[in-house]
């Protein structure tokens, strides 16, 4: 029989490989490697996946290695450090305009739009691209069109930070509402600067003082009340506030000091893609560093493509595009995801190579389960450290409830873990409510009301746990058991037994035995033992073995003999005392 060469006994594997393709790859039986895993205590199928650590195993008792197939992501992370260090310059920051329905946000960017200087001569700005650039007087912005805070809050959970600012407009005859409440939620969980437009305060029931009031509730104080937050009056309508709005945004974006690095390779945020009929795949791409050209290769997500052209806002053709400015990009190969990171690369053959490998994780990852946090498995998530608070999302039918229950989570709460209210509402499970638990690992609870089908449907798509209770106190019980699951139990230690040593043997192959009188309690074989000499612990272990005459006991009494052998101890002397000792659970309290 010929061996096979060292170099070929070697398997590659990125992430992990299913049972028959790793027998495939040695040229063995599917069976015989069942066979094997079984022998591990690994059940598995044909089909099942293995980790790189079990393909390893199973592997080496075949003569074969296993090894982490090199990926081009290294190269990708070799050329992301290359291109670290440049000079950085200022940049103009991103804004997003969030508010309840209905309270203005579409005429407040109207009136923005007409502020802009090269308006007339772009005839127009396109809507479609998600995304455009503003040349106000005070400076230059760009403001991100997101539907309503779904795509908001789904680009975060994708990890993309795109929005520098947020605005949030509220109606200053209507007061704080619910879509508000999710708006200041979404952005402090996305830790973004808020600037609240107080709008419509040109009608005659406007209150803008009430306004205040009620988002001081929320943590916005304005600079008047030696808050933070700055607060701007407007009417869309009539014009009013717009431009002092602006200026507040560029004064905000001066404490954030933005700046970026316009020589590098091109690295931005993919903010919507669709399939165009006549252009095939076409993404709008906001570039955060480095310019965009023409002809370069780039990755977005799992797809690469060249850029064949780069339309800007307007709707017009463009040869580069800086950072902060969105441009739709021509020539991908596949559609992207909103949130998935757009980066220029070095050549066509790194780009696909790098593509192929993410397609390749996609499909294996799609096969693996992913598990969110629910109460039910809280504990582990804590012992993995993923999370050291529990967060939740509130519905209630009416508002008091709501107040009861956020009043006593806060009390659960102790130095180890602590109960978080991201958002709480009146009314129905929304799909706004399952999208912020999907990108903050978050717990939603409801009382009296019920999730929608299709609400229920997208939880199961998102694994959100969803948990309905009638009465506040089993919610309350649900989560401290939760809490308490993830405290570590106390040991408390119980003596249960005292020996005194009145001769040694030595016994070959074993050690030194004690022969022992049992002067007080009892002597258990399976509890931990203390050598004391002069009442002075020399040395502390477990029973080795534990015998009266030659039979071997699990328990001797007081006022009976026996011979007891210390685990690798056998310094005992005659006289020595043997103290036996148990180590008690106690449940952990909050």
């Amino acid at each position: 029989m010929t061996e096979s060469k060292a170099i070929k006994r070697r398997i590659k594997v990125f992430e992990s490989i299913n049972v028959g393709d790793l027998a495939k790859r040695m040229g063995i039986k599917a069976n015989e490697v069942i066979a094997k895993l079984m022998g591990l205590g690994v059940m598995a199928t044909l089909n099942q996946s293995l980790d790189l650590d079990t393909a390893t195993l199973v592997a080496a008792d075949f003569g074969y290695e296993v090894e982490q197939a090199m990926t081009e992501e290294l190269g990708i992370e070799a050329l992301q450090q290359e291109e670290k260090g440049g000079e950085r310059h200022p940049r103009f920051p991103v804004v997003t305009v969030m508010g309840h329905v209905d309270h203005g946000k579409t005429s407040i960017l109207d009136a923005i739009r007409r502020t802009d200087v090269a308006e007339g001569e772009a005839g127009g700005i396109t809507q479609h691209i998600g995304a455009y650039h503003v040349q106000a007087p005070s400076g230059d912005i760009t403001f991100v069109d997101t539907p309503g805070h779904a795509a908001f809050t789904e680009m975060r959970s994708r990890g993309a930070k795109v929005t520098d600012i947020v605005v949030l407009v509220v109606a200053a005859d209507d007061g704080v509402m619910n879509q508000t409440k999710e708006a200041i939620a979404h952005a402090k969980a996305a830790e973004v600067p808020i600037v609240v437009a107080i709008n419509k305060i040109d009608k005659d029931n406007a209150d803008p003082a009430r306004v205040i009031r009620e988002l001081g509730d929320f943590g916005l104080i304005p600079e008047d009340w030696g808050g933070d937050t700055i607060f701007c009056e407007t009417s869309a309508k009539k014009g009013l506030g717009i431009e002092e709005l602006l200026e507040n945004v560029q004064l905000q974006a001066e404490v954030l000091e933005l700046t970026a690095d316009s020589n590098r390779k091109a690295k931005g945020t993919v903010i919507e893609a669709q399939l165009h009929k006549g252009r095939g795949s076409v993404a709008t791409v906001l570039v955060q560093e480095g310019t965009l050209r023409t002809g370069e290769y780039f990755i977005a997500g799992q797809y690469s493509g060249k850029v064949r052209s780069l339309i800007n806002d307007r709707g017009e053709l463009v040869d580069e595009a800086g950072p902060s400015l969105p441009v739709e990009v021509q020539g991908l190969s596949g559609v992207p995801q909103a949130g998935d990171e757009f980066l220029v690369v070095t050549d066509e053959k790194m780009a696909k190579s790098v593509s192929d490998v993410r397609q390749l994780k996609v499909r294996e990852s799609e096969l693996a389960s992913v598990s969110k946090v629910s109460l039910d498995n809280l504990f582990e998530k804590m012992a993995e450290q993923e999370m050291k608070e529990l967060r939740v999302i509130l519905r209630s039918d009416v508002q008091g409830t709501l107040q009861a229950f956020g009043q006593a989570a806060s009390k659960l709460s102790t130095d180890v873990i602590r109960v978080r209210v991201l958002h709480e509402g009146t009314g129905a499970v929304t799909e706004n409510d399952i999208h912020l638990a999907s990108a903050s690992d978050a717990i939603i609870i409801g009382f009296n009301v019920r999730p929608a089908v299709k609400v229920k449907e997208l939880a199961e798509q998102e694994h959100v746990d969803i948990r309905t209770y009638d009465v506040i106190y089993h919610a309350l019980e649900d989560i401290e058991k939760a809490m308490v699951g993830m405290l570590e139990p106390e040991y408390v230690e119980r003596v249960i037994g005292t020996a005194e040593v009145r001769d040694t043997f030595s016994v070959p192959k074993i050690g030194t035995i004690a022969g022992c009188f049992i002067i007080d309690g009892k002597i258990e074989r399976n509890a931990g033992i203390r050598v004391l000499r002069d009442s002075v612990v020399i040395f502390t272990g477990v029973i080795d073995s534990l015998r009266r005459f030659k039979d071997d006991v699990k328990e001797v009494a007081t006022g009976y003999e026996c011979g007891i052998g210390v685990e690798n101890y056998n310094d005992i002397k005659i006289g020595d005392t043997l103290e036996a000792f148990l180590m008690d659970e106690v449940e952990a309290t909050l």
